[in-house]
């Protein structure tokens, strides 16, 4: 089950409460008891990175031989190169006055 944190707008009380996804969200302050709950929002408690069940597992067969194969990913190779031209107008000249 979800921890969500949630911060009194009348004391700034603040708390965090274990609930179901589907619950509804708690209103009532604890502390000061008035309905000035707000669910605040907040980064989850743990973080998936590395290697792992996540780079195998959800990956199409492809890029797996990529991952295991020669070492490098997707992301490493070289970009394409692109060409960009620019067109210049040939420079105008003023007549010579009087």
């Amino acid at each position: 089950m979800p921890i969500y944190e949630y911060q009194c707008k009348a004391c700034n009380h603040e708390l965090e409460a274990i609930q179901k996804i589907s619950e509804a969200p708690l209103t009532v302050c604890p502390a000061c008891g008035e309905p000035q709950l707000a669910k605040r929002v907040s980064a989850a408690g743990f973080r998936l990175k590395g290697g792992g069940w996540y780079e195998t597992d959800f990956k199409s067969s492809d890029k797996k031989k990529n991952l295991a194969g020669d070492g490098k990913s997707e992301s490493t190779t070289a970009p394409a190169k692109t060409e960009t031209k620019t067109e210049s107008a040939p420079a105008k000249t003023a007549p010579a006055g009087d």
